[in-house]
């Protein structure tokens, strides 16, 4: 047994790397090829730096949308306004959900006319189901 396979950690899954992998710590590795990329392989779009603002994006598209729905219920006097700047800045970041962010901003939109509404019948900012 080399020194190496005993100083080496060891995770609670075992050693997930292939088995061709296995005792080659201190071996050189070979040069990457010219036509490959530059900075080491990658995974796809998870290495992509452009994938996390996005991911972003489309959490608040949903936020958007979710709190616009919610508040034409309850407290559309802070779920509303959320929602509009939710969505705006969701559909500046360019989230794949524009569909949902455009919902989610005109619910929120659609609150804040439920609350005008509110005021300028009722007099409140407060509504309920029963008389």
């Amino acid at each position: 047994m080399q020194l190496a396979e005993l100083v080496r950690p060891r995770h609670r899954g075992g050693d997930r790397r292939p088995a061709a992998a296995l005792g080659t710590e201190g071996r050189a590795e070979a040069p990457a090829p010219a036509n490959g990329p530059k900075n080491g392989p990658t995974n796809g779009p998870a290495d992509d730096p452009a994938v996390e603002p996005r991911k972003d994006a489309d959490g608040m598209a949903v936020a958007a949308f979710v709190l616009g729905l919610v508040g034409l219920l309850v407290m559309n006097i802070v779920l509303g306004p959320t929602a509009v700047v939710l969505a705006a800045l969701a559909l500046r970041r360019g989230t794949a959900r524009r569909g949902r962010a455009l919902l989610g901003l005109a619910l929120g939109i659609a609150d804040l006319v439920v609350l005008a509404v509110l005021v300028t019948v009722d007099g409140t900012v407060v509504w309920g189901f029963g008389g």
